[in-house]
């Protein structure tokens, strides 16, 4: 009896429950399980946190803690929006400042993209500019707002310009940064088989590079925002930022809260449209990979 038992224990413990592919596919299901909760969680929180900090901003004002006529409060900033966008011209400087930012990040990262690929087709031209192009990154580019207003008037075109010069030299160094970081004995092999440099060129540096410009979106959509605001604030006819300006200048404190907020609102749905986008490119450079 003992003996079969043991012939039964053993048979257990040493036949496996699940073959390989069975326990690799269990394993990976595991961990879309549990990234799904995490996300789930993480987004919950999100939402719970900025639910807490509205409704601690509207008790404090109402309690006395924080000055109103200062600090506004969530229910006067939500009744000041809806007569500017009922009877004023929110909803127009939110498009003019969303189409300045989103036109100058999308030209800055081509530009930049283009520009630090380039320097892959000759080490001379790249030894030559790179210095430039750092000395020109230090420059405080918002520096320059006032002479590119001045240039270009204070239409749509100098926010956008100012949105480029934002963008474009990050995305540029990032993609130089890949470039550099290609592998030159894969190179080497390529170039011993017969392949050309443009066949090179397409086939592994510009996917190589990929991720490194890519990686720099998030930080491009943000600089770029920021140009497109200080344009506005110098001098502009529409904008979210010329909107900030026009109601610090008549002391219309809850009007420039809106504007606050309305930026704030910019900011996160173009974030989360550069991470989607972010995830697009991704997978579309590690198939070509």
């Amino acid at each position: 009896m003992k003996e079969k038992m043991g012939v039964v224990i053993e048979s257990i413990i040493l036949e496996p429950k699940f073959t390989k592919e069975e326990s690799s596919k269990v394993i990976i299901e595991d961990e879309e399980l549990e990234l799904k909760k995490i996300k789930r969680k993480t987004l919950i929180g999100q939402v719970t946190l900025g639910i807490l900090i509205v409704a601690l901003w509207e008790i404090l004002t109402r309690i006395g803690v924080m000055d109103s006529y200062y600090w506004s409060s969530p229910q006067i900033i939500l009744q000041t929006s809806w007569v500017a966008i009922t009877e004023g011209t929110l909803l127009t400087d939110m498009a003019f400042t969303s189409g300045a930012t989103i036109l100058g990040f999308i030209l800055g990262t081509v530009t930049g993209a283009i520009l630090g690929l380039s320097f892959w087709w000759s080490k001379l031209y790249s030894s030559i500019s790179e210095p430039y192009l750092v000395a020109f990154n230090s420059i405080p580019k918002l520096a320059l707002a006032p002479v590119i207003v001045i240039l270009l008037g204070i239409g749509f075109s100098s926010k956008v310009i100012l949105a480029f010069l934002m963008v474009v030299i990050v995305t540029a160094l990032a993609a130089h940064s890949g470039v550099k970081a290609v592998d030159p004995d894969l190179e080497k092999m390529l170039f011993s088989l017969g392949a050309k440099r443009h066949q090179v060129f397409t086939k592994v540096v510009i996917p190589s590079s990929m991720p490194w410009i890519i990686s720099s979106l998030k930080i491009n959509i943000a600089l770029a925002l920021a140009g497109t605001i200080v344009g506005e604030f110098i001098a502009s006819r529409q904008g979210v930022g010329r909107m900030i300006s026009y109601a610090g200048q008549i002391m219309d404190i809850d009007l420039v809260w809106v504007g606050v907020v309305v930026l704030s609102l910019l900011s996160i749905v173009m974030y989360l449209a550069t991470v989607y986008l972010e995830k697009l490119l991704l997978k579309g450079a590690s198939r070509k990979i």
